[in-house]
C-alpha cells in the first residue's frame, strides 16, 4: 500500500504549555482518525521548525509532505514563512516534495465550531431565538500592526453574523491594535446590548485567550448592569481535526494536479523553486514568476 504524503502542522509565533498539549492533543486525534497518516507538528518562535522535523520524516521514508499553518489569519506572513521555510527544505532533501496547505481562515466548518462555542456559553442548543437576537457577539482576535491582518478579523465578524440571528458581532483585540477588549465592550453597551458573550478567534487556550478572559471579568465587575459571558476558544477537537483533513486533502489534490499552492492556476513545477503568482508578468507559463 502506498504510503499518502505526511501531513506536519506548524505553530508560529511564542506559545506555552497550554498551547502545546492543545497541539498534541490534535495531533493524537488526528493519527487516531487516520492510523494510515504520518502526522507530526510542532511550534516556531521566529520560523517554522521544519529541519529537524523534514529530517525525521525523511529517515522514515516520507517523500512527500503537506505542511498546514496553524493560523486562522490568511492574510498574515505565516504561511508565506513556511513557503519559503519548504522551498529550502527542498532544496536540501533531493527525493522529496513539500507543499503548503491553505490556512484554516474563517471557513464554514469553523464558523460553525464558534457558533457552537456561543451556544454552549449561552446554555446550549435550547437557546430560542429571542435569545440570540437579544446577545451581541464580541470576538476578540490577537492583533497586529498590519491593518490588512487585522481587516480579516472584521471579514470573519461579518461572516459569523450573517443569518445566524445574533443581535450584532463586534470585534476587539488583545494587543497591538485597537479597540482592546474594554474598548470593545465599552461600544457594545453604547449600542445598546445587555448580553455579551465574548468570544476568542484562537485555535487553543493559552495566556493570550486567559487574558481576554480576565479583562472580560475586570469590566463587567464595574458595569454589573451588563451580562457579560465568556466563550471557549475553538479548541483541539473533532471539528477542527476535520476542517485540518480537509485543507490536507485539498493540497495533496493541487500537488496531484501540478496548480500552484497560492492561486490554484496550473503550473510546471521546478525542484527547488518555489511558485510565486505575478499575473500577467509575461512568463510563459501562464502568468506565474518562479523565484528562490
Amino acid at each position: 500500500m502506498t504510503t499518502p504524503p505526511a501531513l506536519l502542522l506548524v505553530g508560529h509565533g511564542a506559545h506555552d504549555d497550554d498551547e502545546a498539549e492543545a497541539l498534541r492533543s490534535l495531533l493524537f486525534e488526528l493519527g487516531r482518525r487516520n492510523p494510515e497518516l504520518p502526522v507530526t507538528g510542532g511550534f516556531g518562535e521566529q520560523s517554522p521548525p521544519l529541519s529537524g522535523v523534514i529530517t525525521e520524516l525523511a529517515e522514515a521514508g516520507a517523500t512527500q509532505v503537506v505542511a498546514l499553518p496553524l493560523t486562522l489569519n490568511p492574510a498574515g506572513d505565516a504561511t508565506g514563512a513556511l513557503e519559503d521555510a519548504l522551498a529550502r527544505e527542498e532544496a536540501r532533501h533531493e527525493d522529496a516534495r513539500y507543499s503548503c496547505a491553505h490556512p484554516l481562515g474563517p471557513e464554514p466548518a469553523l464558523l460553525d465550531v464558534l457558533e457552537l462555542r456561543l451556544d454552549e456559553a449561552l446554555g446550549g442548543s435550547a437557546r430560542t431565538p429571542a435569545d440570540r437576537t437579544a446577545t451581541t457577539v464580541l470576538l476578540v482576535g490577537p492583533g497586529t500592526g498590519d491593518p490588512a491582518v487585522n481587516a480579516e478579523l472584521h471579514r470573519a465578524a461579518r461572516l459569523l453574523w450573517e443569518g445566524r440571528g445574533y443581535g450584532g458581532v463586534e470585534t476587539a483585540f488583545v494587543s497591538h491594535a485597537a479597540p482592546d477588549v474594554a474598548s470593545g465592550l465599552d461600544r457594545c453597551r453604547a449600542l445598546g446590548a445587555r448580553r455579551v458573550v465574548v468570544l476568542p478567534y484562537f485555535l487553543f487556550p493559552g495566556a493570550r485567550p486567559e487574558r481576554i478572559r480576565l479583562q472580560s471579568q475586570g469590566w463587567a465587575a464595574v458595569h454589573p448592569e451588563t451580562e457579560v459571558v465568556c466563550a471557549d476558544v475553538i479548541g483541539s477537537g473533532a471539528a477542527l481535526a476535520e476542517l485540518v483533513e480537509e485543507r490536507y486533502r485539498e493540497a495533496v489534490e493541487r500537488a496531484s494536479a501540478g496548480h500552484c499552492d497560492a492561486c490554484g492556476a496550473r503550473v510546471p513545477r521546478q525542484r527547488g523553486r518555489a511558485v510565486v503568482h505575478a499575473p500577467g508578468d509575461g512568463t510563459a507559463d501562464g502568468g506565474h514568476a518562479h523565484a528562490r
